[in-house]
């Protein structure tokens, strides 16, 4: 199997969060990657496909994923049936930073416990 059909889909996962600047090359054995995500979280989520791909230090594989925005840790669209909570602990494996969440957003929240879908809400870096 060739490196670059070994690591498709980080390439695939790329494409689906509108990775900028995309550059693949292969040298040798080496898959090279780079280019811009909108967000650490987006980054974030590359390389844990890398890791889950390769191992926790792959060898066959160089990546240079820079970050757009680094001001926040992500934007995040509110779904139906969402809470505060429940996305601190989608993005910080902690429902009670809801907290942080709430005081990022206080120009658009007044009430923790009141988001209504389609509300984007910035998550901050922690």
């Amino acid at each position: 199997m060739s490196v670059k059909a070994k690591y498709q889909p980080v390439l695939d996962l790329g494409e689906q969060l509108g990775i900028k600047d995309g550059n693949v090359t292969v040298e040798g054995d080496i898959l090279k990657v780079k280019g811009m995500a909108k967000t650490q979280y987006e980054k974030n989520i590359i390389w844990d496909k890398i890791k889950e791909i390769g191992g926790e230090s792959p060898s066959d594989i160089k990546a240079n994923i820079t970050v757009e925005d680094d001001s926040v840790y992500h934007r995040h669209t509110v779904k139906s049936g969402e809470s505060l909570s429940k996305i601190a602990k989608h993005y910080y494996g902690d429902p009670m930073k809801y907290k942080q969440i709430f005081e990022a957003n206080t120009g658009i929240l007044k009430n923790p416990d009141l988001i209504h879908p389609d509300q984007v809400l910035v998550i901050p870096n922690l």
